[in-house]
Order: C-alpha cells, then sequence, then structure tokens
C-alpha cells in the first residue's frame, strides 16, 4: 500500500453500505422503493447516535421532509406504517423508541433486504439500546 500524500483526504465512514448497494442494485419500482425508504429511515435514527446528536428543530426538520417524501413512494401499508413511524420518533430522540422502530421496520422490510443489510439494520438497533 502506498502512503497518502500529506494534501489526501482521510477515507470517509459510510453507514449503511450494504442497504444503499441493495438498493442500487434493485430494479426500479417497488422493492427499489422500500430498500430506499428503509435506508433513509436508518439514516434518520443514526442521527440520534454519536456524541453530538443533532439539535431537536434540525431532527423535527428532517422527520417532516422524510415523512413527505416517503408518503410519496409506493410502499405496502405496514413498510409505509414503520418507515414513517420512524421518521416521527427520530423528531424526539429517543433511543429505545428508535430502536424499536428500526427493529418494525427491519421486519417489515424483510422481504426485500439482504442478510447484509438486516445485520446493519439490527447492529443500528443493538447501538441505540447500548446509549
Amino acid at each position: 500500500m502506498l502512503p497518502q500524500p500529506p494534501f489526501a483526504l482521510a477515507a470517509t465512514a459510510f453507514r449503511f453500505r450494504a442497504l444503499a448497494a441493495l438498493a442500487g442494485r434493485l430494479p426500479l419500482g417497488g422493492e427499489r422503493e422500500v430498500a430506499m425508504a428503509t435506508f433513509v429511515a436508518a439514516r434518520l435514527a443514526v442521527a440520534a447516535l454519536g456524541a453530538q446528536p443533532l439539535t431537536e428543530d434540525v431532527r423535527k426538520a428532517r422527520a417532516a421532509g422524510a415523512r413527505q417524501w416517503m408518503g410519496a413512494l409506493t410502499l405496502p401499508a405496514g413498510t409505509r406504517s414503520a418507515v414513517i413511524q420512524l421518521a416521527e420518533a427520530s423528531a424526539n430522540g429517543d433511543r429505545e423508541g428508535l430502536a424499536g422502530c428500526v427493529e418494525r421496520v427491519t421486519a417489515q422490510a424483510a422481504a426485500v433486504l439482504d442478510v447484509p443489510s438486516r445485520g446493519e439494520l439490527r447492529l443500528l438497533a443493538a447501538a441505540l439500546r447500548a446509549t
């Protein structure tokens, strides 16, 4: 491996690689929309983690935008309900509640999600419960 030049940027860590890759592989339509909604829901939930979680105003704005976007997707009723519930839970920052919502989204989208994607969501739920 070659050493990095002094002006090189550090590599960024990208969460939910498997979920993003799955969404990219799926054909346009319902399954891809389920994967994309699940990805967005996971990104909303992960914002509650870390040393500096997002402020309440930012979380509320993101949740409102996500609810509107998710409402325009062609999703099965159970999946739509689960991702919208997660978006709403992300606004208040209750990590235990978010973990339950992540598990519900995972269960509702299980038919579309592959094993690595479900694993990422399980890890997210565990991280939310651990903090």
